[in-house]
């Protein structure tokens, strides 16, 4: 008798000690996750976002619930809460990749390029430099040129500081003299533009709907690549001038996440990236521009515009 309460004993000591431990990163996840976002609800990354959660939930079996934080500089105040919360890969973020590979080197953080793991690109932001079909050019160099031809400047509606000083550089590079219009998003620029006030404006995908029906004119793709559905129109680059304007979507985590979490969460984007119904919602729905998945090419393409945006950043302070 005394033997069998001293096995009932230690097994439910056992019990205890099994029950008292903490999940093991190969058991993630075993409760919802938090995914943050950059913007307000109904926005476009917003609805990236939310479709993405629901699609992981379906990989992961577990819920993953949006929430929207946006302001800052391209989302800084979403990258600074996730850069804070434990690396345990239950609070991931869904911003633009400027807010960590721009941001940093321009305006104060309170976070570091180094706080995160990026774990998958998502898509791409399409955009581009319009004006009034009124006007007599059909590119951004013809403009430029008309400008120098009749001596006179240029205004132009931004909506960040990356576009706007995208546009400086080439502006002094063609020696044109550029007046800047801040804007209150893409409704005013269109306004501003077809009413006259602004020769120019940056716009992301609401322009394509403006552009078929002949109420701008697309003069570049600010993008690194052509627009998907303008493909005739070149970028920035194609039309002399080694700039772009990359506003790419990315799935970040804060830094030092398990290595079984992480490689469930890599796992997962490669089961996504082989949904076509997922990758078309992207592509069709939010006319976003496709991008590779997976960790490999996030790690290494966010290193790079770090990099590369450190430089311009160091020669503009000169």
């Amino acid at each position: 008798m005394r033997a069998a309460i001293k096995i009932l004993c230690i097994c439910a000591a056992l019990a205890f000690v099994w029950v008292a431990q903490p999940a093991f990163a190969g058991d993630y996840p075993d409760r919802p996750v938090k995914m943050l976002t950059m913007v307000k609800p109904g926005a476009q990354i917003d609805l990236l976002t939310r479709a993405l959660a629901e699609n992981m939930k379906d990989v992961l079996g577990q819920p993953v619930l949006v929430s929207n934080n946006p302001g800052g500089s391209h989302g800084s105040v979403m990258a600074s809460e996730l850069s804070s919360a434990d690396p345990n890969g239950y609070t991931l973020g869904v911003g633009a990749t400027a807010a960590y590979t721009y941001t940093p080197h321009y305006a104060e953080t309170n976070y570091k390029f180094d706080d995160f793991t990026f774990i998958s690109m998502l898509g791409l932001n399409q955009s581009g430099i319009v004006c009034n079909p009124k006007r007599p050019w059909k590119s951004l160099k013809d403009a430029f040129e008309w400008a120098k031809k009749e001596g006179k400047g240029l205004t132009y509606m931004f909506q960040g500081s990356d576009d706007r000083d995208v546009m400086t550089r080439i502006a002094e590079a063609e020696g044109v003299s550029l007046s800047y219009m801040p804007s209150q998003g893409g409704p005013s620029i269109i306004s501003a533009v077809m009413g006259g006030h602004a020769d120019l404006g940056h716009l992301g995908a609401i322009l394509f709907e403006y552009v078929k029906a002949d109420k701008l004119t697309l003069l570049a793709a600010t993008t690194p690549q052509r627009l998907t559905q303008l493909p005739d129109v070149p970028t920035l680059r194609e039309q002399g001038w080694d700039e772009s304007v990359e506003m790419y979507v990315v799935l970040a985590a804060p830094k030092g996440l398990p290595e079984a979490t992480l490689s469930r969460l890599e796992d997962t984007m490669d089961t996504l990236a082989k949904n076509e119904e997922f990758r078309n919602f992207i592509t069709t729905d939010l006319k976003m521009g496709p991008v590779e998945f997976g960790r490999e090419y996030a790690e290494a393409y966010m290193k790079e515009a770090y990099e590369r945006f450190g430089k311009q950043a160091a020669a503009m302070k000169k």
